[in-house]
C-alpha cells in the first residue's frame, strides 16, 4: 500500500514537477526577501523575462516538432540592430516592417535547410548563429546604433510604455502566449506539428507534410523573434551588435524548464512560459538575498537537470529506474 502511494506521488510530482517547483520557489524567496513578493518587483521580474519568454514560445513549437533554433540569439542581435537603424531612416512603423519581413527571410532559410532538405537542426542552427552575428556586423559596419530622438517617438511604446495600465512587454507576452496556446492545443495544424516530433514516420503515412510543418516552425520562431526584437529596441533605444549574445541558452533553458522534451512531441506553450517565470524570478530572488551574479548560473544549471529528470522521469512512469 504505501509503495502504491509513493509511485502515485513519483507520478505527480513528474507529471506537474514545473508547477510545485515554481510555487516552492515563490514562496522561498518571499519568506527570505521582503521586497521579493512586492508588486513592484514581481512585475518588474515578468516585465524583464517579456523578451525571452516570447522569443521561448517560438522556440517551444519549434522543439515540439523534433528539432532546435539555436540561431535566436544572432537573430534577435541583427533585428534589433536593424529596426533601430532604420528607425530614423524611414520612420518606425516602415523600420518594423522591413525587420520582420528580413527576419521572417531567415526563419524561411532555416526551414528550408532543416524541413525540405533535411539537414541536421542542431548543425543548422548553429551554423547560422554564427552566419546571423556576422550579417549583422556586415550590416551596421560594426558599429552600435540608436534613435536619436528617444523622447518624441511612438516606438517607445513597445519597450516603456502601457496599455490600459499594464506594461506594454507584459501584455505582448502575455497575449502571444494565449495565441499560440491556442493553436498548438485547438488546432488541426498544432496537433499536426506534435503529430510529427512524437512520430514522424507515422505523421508522413498519415498524410500529413513533415517537410512543410518543420518549415513553418522556423517562420514561426523567427516571428517571435522579430516581436522581441521591437521590445528590447524600443526598450533600450539602441542596440549593440551583439545584444542578442547567449539569449539562445537562455531561451532553450526556458524551455527545457517548461517541460518541453528535447525529443519532440510534447510540451505546451503555458508551461513555457511558468519556465521563463522561474528563471526570471530565480535571477531576481538571488540579487535581493546578496548572491553574486555568477551563483545564478549554477542555481540554473541545477533547475535545468532537475527538469531533465522530471521529464524523463514522467515519460517512464516514476522518479528513479531500477537498477540493472
Amino acid at each position: 500500500m504505501a509503495e502504491t502511494r509513493l509511485k502515485q506521488l513519483g507520478g505527480i510530482v513528474a507529471r506537474q514537477g514545473i508547477l510545485i517547483a515554481f510555487a516552492l520557489f515563490l514562496v522561498g524567496f518571499a519568506v527570505f526577501s521582503e521586497s521579493f513578493s512586492s508588486t513592484e518587483n514581481l512585475t518588474s521580474v515578468v516585465r524583464q523575462s517579456a523578451i525571452i519568454g516570447v522569443m521561448a514560445i517560438g522556440v517551444t513549437v519549434v522543439v515540439i516538432s523534433g528539432n532546435l533554433d539555436l540561431s535566436v540569439g544572432s537573430m534577435l542581435s541583427f533585428a534589433t540592430v536593424m529596426v533601430v537603424d532604420l528607425h530614423d531612416k524611414i520612420g518606425p512603423g516602415p523600420a518594423m516592417l522591413v525587420m520582420l519581413v528580413a527576419v521572417l527571410c531567415l526563419g524561411c532559410l532555416n526551414g528550408f535547410l532543416v524541413g525540405m532538405l533535411r539537414l541536421n537542426s542542431l548543425i543548422v542552427t548553429l551554423g547560422m548563429l554564427s552566419a546571423i552575428q556576422g550579417l549583422t556586423l556586415i550590416y551596421s559596419g560594426g558599429q552600435n546604433v540608436d534613435i536619436a530622438d528617444q523622447e518624441g517617438t511612438w516606438f517607445a511604446l513597445f519597450g516603456r510604455g502601457e496599455i490600459l495600465g499594464i506594461a506594454a512587454p507584459i501584455v505582448m507576452f502575455a497575449v502571444l502566449a494565449v495565441v499560440m496556446q491556442v493553436v498548438m492545443s485547438s488546432t488541426a495544424y498544432g496537433r499536426r506539428v506534435y503529430a510529427v516530433g512524437g512520430n514522424p514516420t507515422a505523421s508522413v503515412f498519415s498524410g500529413i507534410r513533415r517537410s512543410r510543418v518543420v518549415f513553418s516552425t522556423y517562420v514561426i520562431s523567427a516571428f517571435c523573434v522579430g516581436l522581441a526584437a521591437i521590445i528590447l529596441g524600443s526598450r533600450v533605444m539602441g542596440s549593440q551588435n551583439n545584444v542578442g549574445q547567449g539569449y539562445e541558452l537562455l531561451v532553450l533553458a526556458g524551455v527545457i524548464l517548461g517541460g518541453t522534451s528535447l525529443l519532440g512531441g510534447s510540451g505546451t506553450i503555458l508551461k513555457t512560459v511558468i519556465g521563463v517565470l522561474i528563471l526570471g524570478f530565480i535571477q531576481n530572488g538571488l540579487l535581493l538575498l546578496g548572491f553574486a551574479y555568477y551563483v545564478q548560473w549554477l542555481v540554473t544549471w541545477v533547475v535545468i537537470i532537475l527538469a531533465v529528470w522530471l521529464d524523463v522521469a514522467a515519460k517512464r512512469g516514476r522518479l528513479f529506474s531500477p537498477i540493472a
